[in-house]
């Protein structure tokens, strides 16, 4: 038998089921400092990893292909679309972005948790594809404290962040259809509550049951 090879049993469906990666899709308005948390975040998760898009817009030189994104012709885009490959897609600046749902897939399946870094609009799509997925929505700590991180980037004139202001506020009141709220004042504090919520995911029910099947049936036997 495979136990006395010293291999472990087969796993039941159950306990396959279970043993599935999270799905974590985090959003944010320009300025709030999601990208920072999601790049560190897994670096102190050893099971997390972060889902690379693919994009239309060209390579730039600090990027490498299928590590900062998967760059691709409108056209390959295009038939992507057709074919029914992505969890969300969406035109942005005249690029176009887009999530692979087979390499989502690939990847919960092999016991990884997945973040994506997405707008609401694609959180919305992703939620109506997988309403498993869990949504973490990122806050500044206020308007004034999001304004000076605009301006210190030193991109933009004031017209130009005064627009983004206006786009974060579109964007933050949406934050009521997210699972959870972190407000990304202090670093640290923000990135221990993203990690808190990745473990507490974790423990709940519907996913420890199957991997603790044989420990709640010997608990709970009349033996």
């Amino acid at each position: 038998s495979n136990e006395a090879a010293g291999l472990s049993p087969a796993p039941s469906a159950e306990t396959v089921e279970s043993s599935r990666g999270i799905l974590f899709i985090v959003s944010a308005p320009s300025g709030a400092g999601k990208t920072s948390l999601v790049s560190e975040l897994p670096e102190l998760e050893s099971n997390m990893l972060v889902a690379v898009s693919h994009t239309t817009r060209e390579k730039r030189p600090m990027e490498t292909d299928a590590v900062n994104y998967h760059f691709v012709a409108p056209g390959v885009f295009q038939q992507m679309i057709k074919a029914d490959a992505f969890l969300e897609y969406a035109k942005v600046f005249d690029h176009l972005y887009g999530t692979s749902k087979a390499a989502v897939e690939r990847d919960l399946r092999a016991g990884r948790d997945v973040l994506l870094e997405i707008d609401w609009q694609g959180a919305r799509q992703v939620r109506a594809a997988l309403p498993q997925a869990v949504s973490i929505f990122i806050l500044p700590p206020s308007l004034a404290s999001l304004r000076s991180r605009l301006r210190s980037r030193g991109q933009d004139d004031d017209a130009v962040i005064e627009t983004r202001l206006a786009t974060a506020r579109s964007e933050i009141s949406h934050c009521d259809e997210y699972d959870y709220l972190v407000v990304n004042d202090d670093f640290s504090v923000a990135l221990g509550e993203l990690r808190a919520i990745t473990h507490a995911e974790h423990a709940r029910y519907d996913h420890r049951r199957g991997h603790l099947k044989t420990l709640l049936d010997e608990l709970l036997s009349t033996q």
